[in-house]
């Protein structure tokens, strides 16, 4: 089996542990192959720890390191003291086994409660995967940096922390429509400690982010250029650094789906970039009406799933909750998941090509928002 298709089974074991995490998943696979780090924002019990967990599960032959970081954790807690018998002899040596220095996977929880006294340390590590401490200086291991947090920062030096993170993405709780299969999912778990976890090596992960590197971007390049100076002049902030490290992502996907060339479709990494919530749409409105012209084959699953949608399909959910809406005996909850879906196919709506379509199903949400309104 070759190294990528390992990867996808890593990445489908844990999607059909983790029901309604595939788009977090699939980017997280993303940010292991193309060696860059991944940033997820979302309040408790979304699940951001358990998946980075798992990920690092299926990864054989590396160390995992794991913090949750508060107003005062030191610098010993996250890289290790120092060692006390090199102590004695004037030496300042930090005894780093077991600690972030030598892990290959590290995932840093509510990272933006760090100080100032690791702050440097850990944007240099993020940066350029090296630990500096003193007259210390160590390469680092990580294939990958995971960060999460329930809000975004505020202080202007620890938004020099979330830059170190090309990849940005929400982890919100389940739609309400999967929450029966994430009990059974999580059932399964609980109940099933044998479970047999595929598996893929840390050298593995490391060949395939050496042949990320080798992906022909050529054939899309002028496109990116196009893309970058439109994001620009949208008011999203795209450095240079940023740009270029942005191809790694579009030839991680390229990779992901067996190519050697990346294709246009391979754009919808380009999603999750954003600085602020406020950006997220914009940049889907944005990313999703240039990659639904791509046509050609093998296209990543994230980038199908954003097409174009069907009218037709788009109108029977319509019709289909202005059917519940009359059921009398909806609870306050089963309301707000209507109202909820209702949003969603309001924004969806806006993709549809035909105008008379578009028009029709336009007419069809506002009366059903007329019915909740006099319901409310």
């Amino acid at each position: 089996m070759k190294s990528t298709e390992k990867l996808n089974v890593v990445l489908q074991h844990i999607k059909n542990v983790f029901v309604g995490k595939n788009e977090i998943i699939d980017l997280l696979g993303i940010g292991l192959l193309a060696k860059e780090n991944a940033f997820l924002l979302g309040p408790p019990g979304t699940a951001k720890s358990a998946l980075v967990r798992a990920l690092s599960n299926g990864i054989e032959g590396g160390k995992n390191f794991e913090y949750l970081l508060t107003r005062f954790t030191e610098p010993n807690e996250i890289f290790g003291p120092f060692d006390i018998r090199k102590l004695k002899e004037g030496e300042l040596i930090t005894n780093t086994e077991g600690m972030m220095p030598e892990a290959s996977m590290v995932f840093l929880d509510e990272i933006f409660n760090a100080n100032s006294a690791i702050l440097n340390s850990l944007l240099m590590a993020l940066n350029e995967k090296i630990f500096r401490r003193g007259k210390e200086t160590k390469k680092l291991p990580a294939l990958m940096f995971i960060g999460a947090s329930n809000v975004l920062p505020e202080d202007e030096a620890l938004n020099a922390l979330l830059d170190r993170f090309l990849i940005r993405v929400k982890c919100d709780y389940v739609d309400p429509d999967l929450l029966h299969e994430v009990l059974l999912a999580g059932w399964k778990i609980e109940s099933s400690s044998d479970l047999e976890i595929p598996k893929i090596t840390a050298d593995e992960i490391i060949e395939l982010q050496s042949l990320c590197r080798t992906v022909d971007l050529t054939g899309i390049r002028k496109q990116y250029v196009d893309v970058i100076h439109n994001l620009r002049n949208t008011g999203i902030k795209v450095s240079d650094r940023r740009a270029v490290k942005l191809q790694n992502l579009i030839a991680a996907s390229a990779l992901m789906c067996g190519r050697q060339e990346a294709v246009v479709s391979d754009f919808w990494v380009l999603k999750y970039i954003w600085d602020n919530e406020e950006q997220i749409e914009i940049l889907e409105g944005i990313i999703n009406h240039i990659i639904e012209k791509d046509d050609s084959d093998s296209q990543h699953p994230q980038a199908l799933f954003n097409k174009t949608p069907n009218p037709e399909e788009l109108m029977k959910e319509m019709q289909l909750l202005t059917q519940r809406w009359q059921d009398e005996s909806l609870s306050f909850e089963e309301q707000n998941v209507i109202k909820d879906k209702l949003r969603y196919l309001q924004s969806r709506c806006d993709w549809v090509r035909n105008n008379d379509q578009k028009q029709y199903i336009q007419k069809e949400i506002e009366a059903l928002w007329q019915k909740i309104l006099q319901t409310v």
